[in-house]
């Protein structure tokens, strides 16, 4: 039966991809849609109905996300050492539909509780199962890379779906005749809750094929009262911190010391860890860390998405791409996504061709590509001034063309970091280092926001010509300092492989 399957014999599978991918392929892209229509809707929602000017949106934005991310630590970390990651994917996955019922019920009085729901439900689902991925597979397994790609690929379907269909229904631009005008929103909200709880079901039926992987680690605790007792301790510790998180995201300076706070304390928690690992260890430790501190830079560009790109969209952009009419915010949410999932296989098996002729470069010369790209993509958002009318009203074509080229970007990272954790990280420290790398995205979020506060018009009534020159002067700053981090990358790529060991 497959509840008695041993950890050897799901490792031991034939073929690509073990059949377990699958599922939590599937569970994770009907999560990915909460999020992404979530995330899609966040900065949009904040300008036009709550009334915030551009400058605070893109800091709460930034806020907002920093949260979610910052909580993937510490859903990691309470996996590791107390609930496992089954149990702590299931109660995150219930907050997160609690947190979108709330908002659907009405977006306007609940936003900000509705939104703490999700950002605790979050960081507990979202480390542990990308975790339980990287268990799939032996130490070693060369298979493990075109694991992760498949399931940043789940990811990505999930994303292109709720990112573009969210934002439609909460504007009014699908489905206008079947829902009334008032109700866009709340069924939008609806909709992420909706596909949660088919992320959750997923899980809940697949679970047993997955052997031991995501266990509890105190399921072998003798004092039956005391295991309950903690795990109980963390459920009730998690919905007490709700009240603290909305006052947090709501006002963004108590962000500003959360985040100066909880990155040095997370560091001085690794360094005592890796005083208890061997020379080796605590090297590939290191190598990750330099992962870890570029992979910042790089979310705080990228994720101008949900903050600046998304009011440049709404402002900025025409709505025809190739012909064809198209809401602009949606295209931001999801063009991304679009390219990924046709182009995530193709750069795989260049990656594998390079390999047989022992051409491939090294991880961190992948992640010096991605900057090249970013670089790139953000180049082409600025050079769409030279396209717009006297309206400042510019080609959603061209802006479309600059998320094909960062695509490419985020495919040299991403998919490969999650896959780089697994092998630097000591299986005892997995969920923590997982966490962190997503830690490191609460960074990136963080100053993603302060980056598009920074970019918005100080004249809140300013002519939308003036928004177009104050945000694709950003984007260009922004392509440049993107160049200088990969080039960077690459230059210092042959003394950080020397601490990577045997991992490629």
């Amino acid at each position: 039966m497959e509840q008695q399957l041993k950890l050897e014999q799901i490792q031991d599978f034939k073929g690509k991809y073990p059949k377990q991918l699958w599922y939590l392929f599937f569970s994770e892209m009907w999560e990915r849609f909460c999020f992404y229509g979530m995330r899609g809707m966040l900065t949009f929602f904040m300008v036009h109905h709550l009334m915030m000017n551009e400058k605070v949106a893109n800091l709460q934005y930034g806020a907002t996300q920093a949260f979610v991310y910052a909580f993937t630590f510490l859903g990691g970390l309470f996996a590791d050492k107390i609930l496992g990651f089954r149990k702590s994917l299931f109660w995150g996955g219930l907050l997160m539909i609690i947190g979108s019922c709330i908002l659907a019920y009405d977006p306007l009085k609940f936003f900000f509780i509705g939104i703490s729901f999700t950002i605790i439900g979050t960081g507990f689902f979202k480390p542990n199962i990308s975790t339980m991925v990287g268990s799939l597979y032996k130490s070693g397994d060369t298979r493990t890379d075109a694991g992760f790609s498949l399931f940043y690929a789940g990811i990505n379907v999930g994303a292109l779906i709720g990112g573009y269909i969210c934002i439609a229904i909460g504007k009014g631009e699908m489905l206008q005749n079947i829902i009334p005008a008032h109700l866009t929103w709340n069924v939008a909200f609806g909709l992420a809750a909706i596909v949660m709880t088919i992320s959750l079901i997923t899980f809940i039926f697949t679970k047993n094929s997955l052997g031991p992987i995501g266990l509890s680690p105190m399921r072998d605790m003798e004092d039956g009262n005391k295991k309950q007792i903690i795990e109980w301790a963390v459920y009730l510790g998690s919905l007490a911190i709700i009240p603290l998180i909305m006052i947090m995201v709501s006002k963004t300076e108590y962000t500003d010391y959360f985040m100066y706070t909880i990155g040095p304390l997370v560091l001085l928690y690794l360094f005592y860890e890796m005083t208890k690992c061997n020379k080796d260890e605590r090297n590939k430790l290191l190598a990750a860390l330099v992962f870890i501190l570029f992979s910042v830079l790089f979310w705080a560009f990228f994720e101008q998405s949900g903050g600046s790109l998304s009011l440049f969209a709404a402002n900025n952009l025409d709505s025809n791409v190739l012909g064809i009419k198209l809401d602009p915010n949606g295209v931001n949410n999801s063009a991304n996504s679009l390219f990924v999932i046709i182009f995530a296989a193709l750069l795989g098996l260049l990656w594998v061709w390079l390999s047989k002729r022992k051409m491939e470069p090294n991880t961190l010369v992948k992640f010096g590509l991605g900057f090249l790209f970013l670089a790139l993509g953000f180049y082409i958002f600025y050079y769409t001034r030279f396209f717009a009318d006297a309206n400042g009203v510019t080609s959603l074509n061209l802006f479309t063309f600059g998320w094909f080229i960062i695509t490419f970007g985020e495919l040299s990272l991403s998919p490969i970091g999650l896959s780089i954790m697994t092998k630097l990280s000591p299986t005892r420290l997995s969920g923590v280092m997982m966490g962190m790398w997503f830690l490191a995205s609460a960074y990136g979020q963080y100053a993603a926001g302060i980056l598009g506060a920074g970019m918005a018009s100080a004249d809140e009534h300013a002519s939308l010509v003036t928004k177009l020159m104050a945000y694709t002067d950003g984007y260009k700053q922004l392509a440049i300092y993107a160049l200088i981090a990969g080039v960077v990358l690459i230059a210092i790529s042959p003394f950080v492989k020397k601490l990577m060991g045997e991992v490629k």
